[in-house]
């Protein structure tokens, strides 16, 4: 099994980009029932690139410095760890790798404070930076990142107040453990390819950030999605409004919307194999695609798709968030009402 959302940790993983669209065809909104209230939302399917802070600098390698007076490892030294995230130096506060180097220099070798989260606890650690010889820089031995950036599908945006939800599971970075953000940027793609997905390998969408075309914000990312705002009126589409209630769904024949080229989404078939409502994983659907076009073009479920929105009998049900390993047709999908609830 395998999450589809694809992002970008440092310089180790392969880049997935993608948007959203203006338009597309058979578009509608959905009211969608959250609790016991009925929200207005259009139907998503449009890749997204998304750029997200990471609310601090992530420390994701320990390294030694070369100084005129040898080797050092300050960070080492004096107990910073894979995944520390900085987020005051000196009290300060800071959300990038220039503003801690910025710091550093201005420093010039006096010791720094630094506040650390640390899993779940806030820590202060002390040490003195050394000046790396063949940078002429202060440095204090890290390798470090401040943002994460990739593609998943946007699956719904609400029509009165234009918030958000994408992607439908969380994002894990290099240490495996679930990231959190502070702020990012929403970026419209174009997918440019596919690589199809095949028994033990999971396929995904190649594609291209349209960086001159930012049309929302993200501010949660949490274990069932990114979501934000859509600050750009024109990539909605106001036509039928139907009712969604996933009480209703059941196994049997479906559709999703979701872009597998350009910029725009198209409806394809599929068909809910079993049900497991609420599920405490978010896995409340099993589905399997039944499109003999999207086969053709993906093999299946690929990374890009997860979020891609799951509409049955008119009425929006769940997304996309996984493909099974062993069988790319195949994967899991999250239920609407979860991701609404945030």
């Amino acid at each position: 099994m395998r999450k589809l959302g694809v992002f970008i940790f440092g310089v180790s993983l392969s880049l997935m980009i993608i948007s959203t669209s203006s338009s597309f065809n058979d578009s509608k909104y959905i009211i969608a029932k959250a609790d016991a209230e009925k929200k207005i939302v259009y139907i998503g399917g449009m890749a997204a690139g998304f750029t997200l802070k990471a609310g601090g600098v992530q420390i994701i390698g320990l390294c030694e410095v070369m100084t005129n007076d040898g080797i050092c490892a300050p960070a080492l030294k004096n107990g910073l760890k894979i995944g520390d995230k900085i987020t005051n130096v000196n009290g300060i506060k800071i959300e990038s790798i220039a503003e801690l180097n910025e710091i550093l220099n201005k420093n010039k070798g006096k010791q720094v404070e630094l506040d650390i989260i640390r899993g779940e606890n806030n820590i202060s650690i002390t040490l003195t930076p050394v000046k790396d010889k063949t940078t002429d820089s202060y440095k204090i031995g890290v390798l470090a990142k401040d943002n994460i950036s990739g593609i998943g599908t946007i699956t719904y945006i609400e029509r009165d107040t234009h918030k958000f939800g994408a992607l439908g599971h969380s994002v894990a970075g290099e240490d495996k453990k679930e990231l959190g953000i502070s702020n990012g940027m929403v970026f419209e793609c174009n997918i440019i390819g596919v690589n199809k997905g095949i028994r033990g390998k999971a396929g995904e969408l190649r594609g291209m950030f349209l960086s001159d075309k930012c049309f929302g914000v993200a501010n949660k990312l949490c274990d069932c999605g990114i979501f934000g705002i859509i600050s750009e009126d024109d990539i909605l589409d106001s036509s039928s409004t139907v009712l969604a209630d996933s009480s209703e769904s059941k196994p049997g024949a479906a559709y999703i919307y979701s872009t597998v080229n350009g910029i725009c989404p198209e409806k394809y078939q599929i068909e809910i194999v079993k049900i497991d409502r609420f599920n405490r994983d978010n896995k409340d659907y099993v589905i399997k695609i039944t499109d003999e076009k999207l086969l053709d073009i993906t093999g299946g479920i690929v990374q890009g798709m997860s979020g891609s929105p799951i509409i049955q009998e008119g009425k929006m049900i769940g997304a996309i968030t996984h493909v099974f390993l062993n069988d790319p047709t195949r994967g899991y999908a999250i239920n609407i009402e979860t991701m609404l609830n945030e």
